[in-house]
C-alpha cells in the first residue's frame, strides 16, 4: 500500500562499462568532464581495464518517452567522443550498456504500517533499496544506500528475533531510513542538475552554467553518500541521544558513522584501527576513553562488571559470552609500556567460550610512537574522558561521561530487554 512520490527530470543519460583505448590521461581516475557538447562522468572499474562512462544524452520529450529505449550504444559512444575532444576514445568492447531517465522518487513509508495505525500495530513487512528510493544512477548510490538500508534493518531483526530487544525496535527502521532517503533524493536533484549543466563561461555569465569548483565540491559530497559517511541519524528514536555531552568527544559525532582511529592494542603492542575491532554480530560497542588518572575509567569497568543494575549484566542472556550484547572496550591515555596486562580489571579480561579462554583484545592505548594520538585526533576530553556508545551498524548513539552510570542504564533500558 505504500506509494512512491516524485517525478522525472526529463533528461537522459547513457551508461556503459567498456574496454577502450583513449588518449585521455585520467581514464583511471574518477572524473567529471564538462564541455559545450555535454558532460561525461568517468568511474574506473575493478581489474585495471574496464571503465564506466556516464554520458549526457540531453533532454527528452515527455510526450515521447518510448524513444529513449531506442537509443543505441553507438549513439552514446559518439556523444562521449564529442565531449572528450581533442582526446580520442576508441571503444573496443562493451560489457554492459543501458539508458535511463533521471528521476527522483521516495516511498512514503518503508514498512506496512500506515501513519494512522502506528499506535496500534507493529510492522511485519519491510521494503528496502529501489523499492524505497530511486534517483540518478551516477556514483553507485543506489546499491550502496540500499545495502545501508538492509544493514540497518538486519541488526534490528536479529535483535528482535533473538530476544535482545522488543519488536517496537522495528519501528525505527522506516523512521531512520526514510529520512536518509529523502536527504539523498534532495541531494541527487542538485547533483543531477549540476551534471547536466554546461560549464560556466566567465566571458558570458548571463548564459548560466556551473562553475567547475562547484562541480568538484558536489562530486566529493556524492562520494560521502556512497561511503555512508554522509548519514546522520537525528534524535527521533531512542537509538540516538541528544548532544548533551558531545563536547567530551567532539570527533565522534552523535548520529554519524563511528570514525575509526589508530591505537595500540595493549596485550601485544600491535598498532590497529579501533573501528576494525567491530564484528557484524548485532552487538553494541562501548568505547571507554580514559580520564587523566584512569580512576573514572576503572570505576566504570567495576560498575559494568559487578553492579546489579549494570546494563551488561541486565541485558546479556544467561550462559552467553559477556560481550555478546554489549561489547566493552577501553582506551587508556597512558603509553602501552606503562600499563600491565595482568593489572587490567576483569571487565577487560573476560573469559569466553566453552573453554573459558581470556579475551586479550579489550584494552588499547594511544599510538604515542608513530601517532597520531587518538585523544587529540578525535577531540576527547583528557581530564574527564568519555564513553562512546556505538550501535551495531557502527553509528554513534551516545556520548556520556565515564561516571554517568545512571544515564547509561536508562539509555539501554529504552532499547534492550532484561536478560533471559
Amino acid at each position: 500500500g505504500a506509494a512512491a512520490h516524485g517525478d522525472f527530470a526529463d533528461h537522459v543519460w547513457g551508461v556503459m562499462d567498456v574496454l577502450a583505448v583513449t588518449g585521455f590521461p585520467d581514464i583511471r581516475l574518477n572524473a567529471a568532464i564538462q564541455s559545450a557538447d555535454g558532460n561525461v562522468l568517468i568511474i574506473p572499474r575493478e581489474g585495471g581495464y574496464l571503465v564506466r562512462l556516464y554520458v549526457d544524452l540531453g533532454d527528452v520529450d515527455p510526450e515521447k518517452r518510448a524513444a529513449v529505449r531506442e537509443i543505441t550504444a553507438d549513439q552514446a559512444i559518439a556523444a562521449a567522443q564529442r565531449v572528450l575532444r581533442p582526446y580520442t576514445l576508441d571503444v573496443r568492447d562493451i560489457a554492459w550498456f543501458s539508458v535511463y531517465e533521471v528521476g527522483q522518487r521516495v516511498t512514503d513509508r518503508f514498512d506496512d504500517v500506515r501513519a494512522e495505525d502506528a499506535a496500534s500495530r507493529l510492522p511485519r513487512v519491510f521494503i528496502a533499496g529501489d523499492a524505497c528510493h530511486t534517483h540518478s544512477a551516477k556514483a553507485g548510490q543506489g546499491m550502496n544506500v540500499s545495502m545501508q538500508d538492509t544493514f540497518n534493518l538486519g541488526w534490528k531483526l536479529v535483535s528482535v528475533l533473538e530476544g535482545r530487544a522488543g519488536p517496537e525496535l522495528l519501528r525505527t527502521y522506516s523512521i531512520e531510513r526514510r529520512a536518509i532517503a529523502q536527504e539523498l533524493i534532495d541531494f541527487d536533484r542538485r547533483w543531477s542538475k549540476t551534471m547536466s549543466s554546461p560549464p560556466k563561461d566567465p566571458a558570458h555569465p548571463e548564459r548560466g552554467g556551473v562553475d567547475p569548483a562547484e562541480l568538484q565540491a558536489q562530486f566529493m559530497q556524492s562520494g560521502r553518500y556512497t561511503a555512508g559517511v554522509a548519514t546522520r541519524y537525528g534524535p527521533t528514536t531512542p537509538l540516538t541521544a541528544g548532544p548533551t555531552h558531545q563536547h567530551l568527544a567532539a570527533g565522534f559525532v552523535i548520529g554519524m558513522r563511528f570514525h575509526s582511529a589508530p591505537v595500540v592494542r595493549l596485550a601485544d603492542a600491535k598498532p590497529v584501527e579501533l573501528g576494525h575491532v567491530a564484528r557484524a554480530d548485532a552487538a553494541w560497542r562501548l568505547y571507554a576513553f580514559g580520564d587523566a588518572d584512569a580512576r573514572r575509567l576503572l570505576d566504570l569497568m567495576a560498575f559494568l562488571h559487578d553492579a546489579a543494575d549494570s546494563p551488561v549484566r541486565r541485558h546479556t542472556p544467561v550462559g552467553a559470552d559477556i560481550d555478546s550484547v554489549l561489547d566493552v572496550r577501553a582506551v587508556y591515555q597512558q603509553a602501552h609500556r606503562t600499563l600491565k596486562v595482568e593489572a587490567l580489571p576483569p571487565m577487560l579480561l573476560p573469559r569466553k567460550g566453552r573453554f573459558g579462554l581470556v579475551d586479550y583484545e579489550k584494552a588499547y592505548t594511544p599510538d604515542l610512537k608513530d601517532g597520531p594520538d587518538v585523544f587529540d585526533l578525535r577531540g576527547i576530553d583528557r581530564a574527564q574522558g568519555a564513553l562512546v556508545v556505538v550501535r551495531p551498524d557502527q553509528y554513534v548513539a551516545n556520548v556520556l561521561p565515564l561516571a554517568a552510570h545512571g544515564e547509561l542504564v536508562r539509555f539501554f533500558e529504552r532499547i534492550l530487554l532484561p536478560r533471559r
